[in-house]
């Protein structure tokens, strides 16, 4: 999960005539300014979560990596979906977001990557909603499961989300960045945990 909250992808998208900012896995931005935050999600979830009363809002783009027998949230499986929503939900309130104005929009979980357990985007989703039902972030929004991936756009001022299912994809970009980032995790996962505070 990036920590730079600022460096990412901005360019200007001409459909919306405004500044947008690109998620890639693994990646997280919050912000006050009228832009729109879009991202490409298969087996990953990306949660928008935004401040109702004050227009702050943010979006994550997380997986779980691979299956370890358990569905704990305290697992190696469910840290990074702890981790990808604890950084959302700092930053939010760093900037001055109320826990008790947030909503959630959900996204993700299709099953489109082959060689992974066919359960991944469930995992995704039953830990995302697990997770914001715990806090008692309301859900007002939900695309989910599937086989096809899908192409978010977040407006968080508004708290507007404009959804496109791919069913064709021009290219295999996107799942080679999601195996990419499951295979990072993995990775890291083999390297000893770590505990944030």
């Amino acid at each position: 999960m990036s920590a730079a909250l600022d460096a990412f992808n901005r360019y200007h998208d001409p459909r919306f005539d405004m500044d947008a900012v690109k998620l890639l896995p693994g990646e997280c931005f919050v912000t006050a300014e009228e832009l729109v935050i879009v991202t490409v999600l298969g087996s990953c979830v990306s949660v928008c979560l935004r401040d109702r009363g004050s227009g702050l809002g943010g979006m994550n783009h997380f997986m779980l990596p691979g299956d370890t027998g358990t569905r704990s949230l305290l697992s190696s499986s469910g840290r990074y979906g702890v981790h990808a929503m604890d950084l959302l939900i700092s930053e939010l309130v760093r900037r001055g977001g109320q826990r008790r104005n947030f909503e959630a929009k959900v996204f993700g979980g299709g099953s489109v990557l082959q060689n992974l357990s066919a359960d991944v985007g469930q995992r995704n989703v039953e830990f995302v909603l697990d997770y914001l039902r715990t806090e008692g972030i309301p859900v007002l929004a939900q695309d989910l499961l599937d086989v096809h991936p899908r192409k978010v756009y977040f407006f968080p001022g508004s708290g507007r989300v404009l959804v496109r299912k791919l069913r064709v994809l021009a290219n295999d970009t996107l799942l080679q960045r999601e195996r990419q980032y499951r295979q990072q995790l993995v990775r890291h996962s083999r390297g000893g945990t770590i505990d944030l505070f």
